[in-house]
């Protein structure tokens, strides 16, 4: 048996990830009979081949906006999109990247729980299911808005932790983020890799994440399953992110593994988690499974996998109730990431809340969107150049570029360190006597480094 692989063997989920298996992924079928789209696949992960040309009618684009994408579009399939063409705001959620990185703080008290754990493979767990409460939110398939160079995003108010992340780099782009609390520390640079397919986009998270836990200083490093994006054009878009999760302690060799199922006929399969955590010797310890959009669950084990004898299965963490028919699938959380509840005093002028196109989608206005999302790109263009010009680089405020280079699954990352500046920040305005603001939301968006009049 192969103990690292919740796929082999005779072990608990076997027989479960074979019938997945054999289902394979969700039924699709070429787009026949409309001229320009031949080729393009539709995905419906709710039935078989039979309900793709159905599908194919389904989905937000109106008949003359999906045209103009496709003829932008059509040349660039096989290739990474992550920065190559400007996409119309009708797909865009009123949130920055930046912001988005912070959701994986909605529930950072399973990284308090774990830091507070005798037991190295509960603590594991707890940490692992962490990372997988995320999966929530990135199954909604509105895109958020890419950062400027320069921009930051700040959040407090939630489980004492101090949250700041910014753009480091435009070409490529490269966010970087730290989060602490009495607890832990959370640090990530981040960057995406796609593969535009047409009517879907693979992408590939070409990142560092890593968690430092307090208490006895055990370092944790995870690497993600890639993510599908099907069903862009024709189609309701949704998510997939079939693959495995692994999360390992640095510091002891202990590991999680986690099998992500692929979306099966009829939705067989779809959000479904399984795995273990295994000791440094590959021995199981602890049997983990669960829906990454639902709950996560998790029980002793022994060696092959199966229960242990006298224990039952204990669930771990169960999503938060979400508002109802909300326009942008958002969470109660997400819209506190982008209200100035949680925002500090004295707020950054750069913070990603302060976007005029992101506040204008929010309100709805979708062409005032428009302009002011075309308005920041053309004034970053217009920084580079004077920035060139000059012959001087960019340089982040609140992290600085190391010379450590990563190996990814999915190609190399340059490593960006948190400089530790911003908690110095902080900490000189929570003990400053200054007036407390009192209407944070009149600031302009300011991540500029140079001086140049805004285009009209």
């Amino acid at each position: 048996m192969d103990s690292t692989d919740p796929k082999k063997g005779g072990g608990f989920f076997s027989s479960i990830a074979a019938s997945i298996s054999n289902f394979g992924s969700a039924m699709s079928k070429s787009v026949n009979g409309l001229i320009g789209y031949e080729g393009l696949e539709v995905v419906n992960p709710e039935g078989g081949t039979e309900d793709a040309e159905d599908e194919a009618r389904k989905g937000r684009w109106k008949q003359e906006d999906r045209d103009s994408y496709w003829k932008i579009m059509q040349k660039y399939v096989g290739s990474d999109v992550t920065s190559m063409v400007t996409l119309p705001v009708l797909i865009f959620e009123p949130m920055s990247m930046l912001q988005k990185m912070a959701e994986l703080m909605e529930y950072s008290y399973l990284l308090d729980l774990a830091d507070e754990c005798e037991d190295p493979y509960m603590r594991l767990m707890y940490a692992t299911t962490w990372f997988i409460s995320v999966y929530y939110a990135l199954q909604r398939t509105w895109k958020p808005f890419n950062p400027i160079l320069g921009e930051t995003y700040e959040m407090v108010n939630h489980g004492s932790i101090t949250f700041i992340s910014e753009q480091v780099s435009h070409h490529p782009p490269i966010s970087a983020g730290h989060a602490e609390n009495e607890h832990f520390i959370y640090d990530i640079t981040s960057k995406v890799k796609t593969k535009f397919l047409g009517n879907s986009v693979d992408v590939y998270p070409i990142g560092r994440s890593r968690v430092t836990l307090k208490r006895d200083g055990v370092v944790l490093d995870l690497v993600p399953p890639p993510t599908k994006v099907n069903n862009l054009i024709f189609g309701r878009t949704w998510v997939d992110s079939p693959g495995e999760m692994v999360l390992t302690n640095l510091t002891t060799g202990d590991k999680v593994v986690l099998y992500f199922q692929p979306c099966g006929w009829f939705g067989a399969g779809r959000y479904e988690v399984d795995g273990y955590v295994y000791d440094a010797a590959e021995e199981p310890k602890i049997l983990m499974t669960g829906k990454w959009n639902e709950s996560m669950s998790y029980q002793p084990c022994d060696s092959e996998g199966e229960p242990l004898p006298g224990t039952e299965l204990k669930e771990a963490w169960r999503v938060a109730k979400a508002p109802e028919n909300d326009r942008f699938q958002y969470t109660h959380f997400a819209h506190k990431l982008n209200s100035f509840d949680t925002a500090p005093n004295k707020l950054l002028e750069s913070d990603s809340r302060l976007r005029p196109d992101r506040s204008a989608l929010e309100s709805g206005d979708l062409s005032q969107a428009g302009f002011e999302k075309s308005r920041l790109e053309e004034r970053q263009r217009a920084e580079k150049r004077s920035r060139e010009s000059k012959g001087h680089q960019f340089t982040p405020k609140w992290f600085d570029p190391t010379s450590e280079v990563t190996p990814t699954p999915w190609g190399d990352l340059e490593i960006y360190c948190y400089n530790g500046k911003y908690t110095e920040h902080r900490a000189a305005i929570d003990s400053s006597d200054g007036v407390k603001e009192t209407d944070v939301s009149s600031k302009e968006f300011n991540p500029w480094q140079y001086e140049i009049s805004s285009p009209e």
